[in-house]
């Protein structure tokens, strides 16, 4: 018997359950998502987050209770992150929450999910530092997951993708590594610094850049000096500016690396078109099969929302899934009892396998990385479409770059 797509998606996890009494079934289950709305990259959570509890809700609920999101804007503010994850937890009574792609904003709730014991997953942040508190702080930090990679880990997963592409295909030597001074960079700059020579790559030089930069004609023209094969970069709340003033500039240096906002699909309107040729980072892409979810999900996003989905509505969806999953394993909306079946999460999302690490692992709660869970792909902006390059039985094009760009010989 052949299964449709959408059985595949519903059926297993949400099907008929042991009866629930008629006062708890009516009981809606709350999800909150404490995200950047304003920001391309932030937009996607409650985004995503919406489109998987429609998707639960048609197929009956969990147990017979329907899951409703509720949206909250922390403005980029972790002070106002404090507030909304608060007010969630005390007053609207939430039963888990996803929240924001901001590492100094995670990091400031993560306290607070243990104070008052509520459930919590990033679909974006990446700093090291969440689920090293876990690890660190087990009994108190047990609340926290990590539904995206670790800065570390993305750094190595760049580092492997540019083995092939930039040092094999381009026969690069040379670079300069161009982050953003945020939390999250600081351990993907550490890893830089040590992967790419491993590689055969030589660091030039390592330049932290501001995060209320608006004029990088100094940086490039300091980096257009040193003459590097290419920059390796590491921004996301800045990633407009520097990729209008590259093309503008007509830097002949490619750009390679992480830039979160490159992929959103509006990242090619929101720089008339100046992120031809940027190659960035991404667990999933909507022209890649990660899994049989990745591109269903991408084209019902892109059909209610007008746009695709950028990398943290990819995981924002997955979230509610892996929760909705975990209340029915526990039966209960109880959260020591949802962390506990969460940690027995085995889930097939659109970015791949996910399984979270034990409590003893230096990634306490942060998703197993590596073939058959959770690997990267390398993507690159051609003619207005992301198309991903890496790796070699993912990718769905080759690289090109535009004229000024200057590859060695």
């Amino acid at each position: 018997m052949r299964l449709s797509l959408r059985n595949i998606l519903l059926g297993g996890v949400f099907g008929i359950a042991a009866a629930a009494a008629p006062a708890q079934a009516a009981d809606p289950i709350k999800i909150a998502t404490i995200a950047e709305t304003s920001a391309i990259s932030g937009v996607g959570i409650p985004n995503g987050a919406k489109l998987a509890a429609e998707e639960i809700n048609a197929a009956g609920g969990v147990n017979g209770r329907m899951i409703e999101i509720i949206e909250y804007d922390d403005h980029n503010s972790a002070a106002d992150g404090v507030r909304a994850f608060q007010r969630a937890a005390q007053q609207d009574k939430v039963h888990a929450v996803i929240a924001s792609y901001v590492s100094e904003v995670v990091l400031a709730l993560e306290p607070w999910a243990g104070r008052l014991k509520m459930p919590m997953i990033t679909p974006g942040a990446a700093s090291n530092d969440i689920t090293k508190r876990v690890h660190d702080d087990y009994d108190h930090m047990k609340y926290v997951f990590h539904g995206y990679l670790a800065s570390t880990q993305i750094a190595d997963a760049v580092c492997e993708g540019a083995k092939k592409l930039l040092v094999t295909d381009l026969h690069m030597k040379t670079a300069v590594v161009m982050s953003e001074d945020a939390a999250w960079t600081i351990p993907l700059d550490a890893e830089y610094l040590k992967c790419l020579p491993e590689i055969g790559i030589k660091v030039l030089d390592h330049i932290r850049l501001s995060p209320d930069t608006t004029d990088f004609t100094p940086i490039f023209n300091k980096i257009e000096g040193i003459k590097p094969d290419v920059i390796i970069t590491g921004i996301s709340h800045v990633g407009v500016q520097p990729t209008v003033q590259w093309q503008q500039q007509q830097v002949p240096i490619p750009m390679y690396g992480v830039s979160s906002q490159a992929t959103n699909s509006t990242f090619w309107k929101d720089t008339n078109g100046a992120t031809e040729g940027v190659i960035f980072n991404m667990v999933s892409a909507p022209d890649v099969a990660v899994t049989a979810k990745t591109i269903p999900f991408a084209k019902n996003y892109q059909k209610k929302y007008g746009n695709l989905p950028g990398y943290a509505a990819y995981t924002s969806y997955d979230d509610v899934y892996m929760w909705a999953e975990a209340i029915k394993k526990a039966g209960s909306t109880d959260p020591d009892k949802m962390v506990e079946a969460m940690e027995r999460t085995d889930h097939v999302g659109t970015i791949g396998r996910i399984t979270f690490l034990p409590k003893g692992d230096t990634f306490a709660h942060g998703m197993r990385i590596g073939e058959g869970y959770i690997t990267g792909l390398m993507v690159q902006w051609q003619k207005g479409n992301p198309v991903t390059v890496w790796p070699p039985a993912a990718a769905t094009g080759k690289m090109t770059f535009p004229s000024f760009i200057k590859l060695p010989q």
